[in-house]
């Protein structure tokens, strides 16, 4: 890292947190950004790309401390908070001052801190759009701003988020470096990359959507009612399989809360991450499962992205994801920096296609995971027993309801 232009302070922390050598990713984007330039960098994921981005900007910092300094902006809320977390590891020996601005929390507790200017800001593209027209103290607070950031840029630059990045650049000052950087490499980009000026850095560590050696990836082919039967048969047999723990991906907020509901029925230690949850309870559940107090979190795509979990040893898509690149980001939660890994496929007669392009997408095929058909259909009668009872919780929670009014407000 000494050899990469960082101070001293900067080679310690690494030291300390045990980053003996940069990965590529770190080697090649560290000197150009504290040169001046602007970075698009695109890595596999797990391959240290937070590091990146957040090493230049604190030593750059450390020369001429102020706030605010750097807007990170990344697509989920936890995300977000796995980004400031990193951030304030990494600038731990300077007293760094970073705000989290997402939405589910209390606005006006946010407008607040980022009054009193911290260092860095790590922000959700709704919520900072919101802060920064809505409150006329807010803009000013940006207006010297050295670094904006886009993590997971291929998300945040999709057309959903298009509004929110026009009220963005508008506040932020024309002379600050803007560092881009993605795992997936999408035809935004690509045009991004094309118009942008001579100061800009593109580094591609990337040969298109791969999933890495050590992740063993399986299949199971089974008619879509007895989905739930191969979960509980899975995910009751982890112990025995030395599975420390799993993350189990759903399509849709409903299925996520459904399962969740039937799993606990079963006596299974789960935690459920999904959008129609409360901040809190998405934080609370997934302090738990990275605590590893709970063995199985049950997610949507909210968790597909960037979140960096050592102990996962286990991926089941229950849905298979309509886009390749979200298999790839999903899978992605596993065998990270070189551990091994399993990922296990449902796949049911609606879903075949999309895993044949899924297999073309990453060029390899799936195997067929080795599953005795007789044992798991022992469970069936404590299984549909449990889905009656998870589904009428359903019905008294009021979720339904409440799924609807949440469309209504949206």
């Amino acid at each position: 890292f000494a050899d990469l232009g960082l101070s001293q302070w900067a080679v310690d922390t690494c030291h300390e947190l045990r980053m003996e050598h940069p990965t590529p990713v770190q080697s090649r984007c560290i000197p150009r950004i504290l040169s001046g330039d602007d970075v698009l960098g695109i890595a596999q994921t797990g391959s240290g790309k937070t590091a990146a981005f957040a090493l230049p900007i604190l030593n750059r910092l450390a020369e001429d401390p102020y706030g605010v300094f750097a807007l990170v902006i990344t697509p989920t809320r936890e995300l977000a908070c796995q980004l400031a977390e990193q951030f304030r590891a990494l600038g731990s020996s300077l007293n760094l001052r970073c705000t989290l601005i997402v939405g589910g929390m209390d606005k006006m507790g946010q407008a607040r801190a980022l009054s009193e200017r911290p260092h860095v800001v790590v922000a959700t593209p709704g919520r900072i759009k919101f802060l920064l027209e809505e409150n006329p103290d807010i803009p000013a607070v940006f207006s010297k701003t050295k670094f904006l950031v886009l993590d997971e840029a291929d998300r945040v630059l999709d057309v959903g988020f298009e509004e929110e990045l026009r009220v963005i650049f508008k506040f932020l000052p024309k002379s600050r470096q803007t560092l881009l950087f993605s795992a997936t490499m999408t035809s935004d980009l690509q045009a991004l990359l094309e118009i942008s000026g001579n100061k800009s850095y593109f580094y591609e560590a990337y040969e298109g959507f791969k999933t890495v050696d050590s992740l063993e990836q399986k299949f199971i082919f089974i008619p879509k009612n007895v989905k739930d039967l191969y979960l509980f048969h899975i995910l009751s047999k982890m112990e025995d399989t030395n599975i420390r723990s799993a993350i189990v991906f759903v399509s849709t907020c409903r299925s996520c809360h459904l399962l969740s509901s039937l799993l606990e029925e079963l006596d299974q230690a789960v935690v459920a991450l999904h959008s129609h949850k409360s901040q809190s309870l998405r934080l609370s559940a997934l302090h738990r499962f990275k605590s590893g107090q709970v063995p199985i979190l049950l997610a949507t795509d909210v968790a597909s992205r960037g979140l960096d979990i050592p102990t996962v040893d286990l991926v089941i898509n229950y849905d298979i994801p309509r886009y390749a690149r979200d298999y790839v980001h999903r899978v992605g939660r596993t065998a990270r920096a070189g551990r091994g890994g399993l990922s296990i496929s449902f796949v049911t007669q609606n879903d075949v296609d999309l895993i044949h392009e899924i297999e073309v997408v990453i060029g390899k095929q799936l195997k067929e995971y080795d599953c005795e058909e007789k044992t798991v259909l022992e469970n069936i009668t404590k299984v549909y027993k449990a889905r009656r009872v998870a589904s009428m919780k359903m019905i008294d929670d009021g979720f339904e309801e409440k799924a609807r009014a949440r469309k209504a407000q949206k």
